[in-house]
Formats: C-alpha cells, structure tokens, sequence
C-alpha cells in the first residue's frame, strides 16, 4: 500500500531532507584524494547527530556504517573503511537521515580529482536520467513513467540500467511501497497522487547492467568491472509537481 502524506506529514520528511542536504556539503569540503572513506562515514554522522537527527543506514538490516561509499565499479552499499580515494576515483556517496520519525534518503556521484571523459559523461547522463525521472513524478502520471524516462535517457546514450536494484517510496519507514525500477514501459503501475513521496535512484553502468554481491553481502559491483553511477533524491508529488526534498 503506499501512503499518502498529509502536509505535517510532508514538512517533516522535508526537515529531515534539509539535514541531509546539509551534510552532502559537508561530505564535498574533505573529498579528495588521499581520504578515506570511514572519515567520510565519521563526519556525516557527527554531523548528522548534531543536527538533533540520527544516521538512518547504521544499523538498518545490521549495515555497519552511516553512509555508503561506493568507488569505481561499486554501484552501491559500499562499506566505508580504510581505502583511501584516489585521483581519477568516482565516488558514489548514499545518506538517509531520521528526524522526528520522518526518513530521507539521496545518492550524489563525485569526480576525486581529474577523471576520464568516460566517467565525466557516465555522471552526467545519470544526473540527467535522475532529473528526467523526476519530471514524470506528478499527479495523474504512472509510476512507470518515471521508470521509462529513466531508462531511455540512459540507454539511449549507451549506458545500462540496473535492473535487480530499485529506488523506493519513503516516510515513516527508510523502504516503503511502492518499489521505482529504473526501466519500464510507461503507463504502468499505479497513478502517482499528491502527497506521495518517493526516492529515485537510478544506477546506471558504463557496461552491462548486471551486478554481482561481494563477501561483505552488501556490496554491490558491476559484473564486468566497468563504472558504475549512483544519484538519487526523496521527491513529493503534489499538485503543483514534483518537490526534491533532497536539493
């Protein structure tokens, strides 16, 4: 079933939203070569913690850290630890907060220092894709319309979709209904209506769109080793269109 938020509702995802937003800048002033990726981890969630919030990953299904930090062929859920990022690294950094009850959750892709034309272009076209998508998150719309949207931009321009992981609706809970594949036919699955609120995430890969689990159990990699890029962002739909809580 997914939920309709009511206003209240709303305003508080979008104060958790806003805490979020907030760290991201803090996570992009220490990127750069040479950091390592649990330091990254230790600033979000002093910040985040201070923010009168909680980090919403650390914990969640026994995942070990407050951000995920997924480099080069990693598409997500990348533990934090020692590696240190390099120059020509991409970066896929994933945060969810919890305020009051309410949950957020946005994905961004950062180039560690200078990278190829490839994973330049990788970035922006699932920039894109993610901005397409989101466009098609309006009242009356299908939830596959945004699916498709995604989709064609990306493979339009060579790239893959991930097909066996989803973005999600979001609220009261980090993973609600209804599930957001990233590929689709539009004019399907349910109407989308005001006070719905979602998290849209493609993965889009330089190669094929498969991935593989690593021994950790919660790293995903791309089979083939290629890049892969992650951006994502909590969307209301309302009747005035879509609201990025996350920007």
């Amino acid at each position: 079933m997914i939920a309709i938020r009511s206003q209240p509702e709303l305003d508080l995802i979008r104060r958790s939203a806003e805490i979020l937003f907030e760290c991201f800048g803090k996570i992009e002033e220490a990127l750069g070569p040479g950091v390592e990726t649990r330091e990254l981890d230790r600033i979000a969630e002093e910040f985040i913690r201070s923010r009168g919030a909680v980090p919403a990953f650390k914990g969640y299904q026994g995942y070990p850290a407050s951000i995920c930090t997924s480099v080069n062929e990693q598409v997500v859920h990348g533990i934090p630890g020692a590696r240190k990022l390099a120059a020509g690294d991409i970066v896929g950094i994933d945060i969810g907060v919890a305020r009051n009850g309410y949950y957020s959750d946005a994905a961004r892709t950062y180039p560690i220092g200078e990278v190829s034309e490839k994973a330049r272009r990788l970035m922006r076209i699932t920039k894109e894709a993610l901005d397409l998508g989101i466009d098609e998150a309006r009242e009356g719309n299908h939830l596959s319309d945004v699916s498709h949207a995604i989709q064609q931009h990306a493979e339009s321009n060579g790239f893959s979709v991930v097909r066996t992981l989803v973005g999600h609706g979001i609220g009261r809970q980090m993973h609600e209904d209804p599930q957001v594949p990233n590929f689709g036919l539009p004019g399907k699955g349910p109407v989308l209506a005001h006070g719905m609120v979602l998290a849209i995430e493609p993965m889009v890969n330089e190669g094929k769109g498969d991935v593989l689990t690593l021994r950790d159990n919660w790293t995903f990699v791309t089979v083939d080793g290629k890049l892969s890029a992650h951006f994502e962002d909590t969307v209301a739909v309302t009747t005035e269109g879509p609201v990025i809580m996350t920007r």
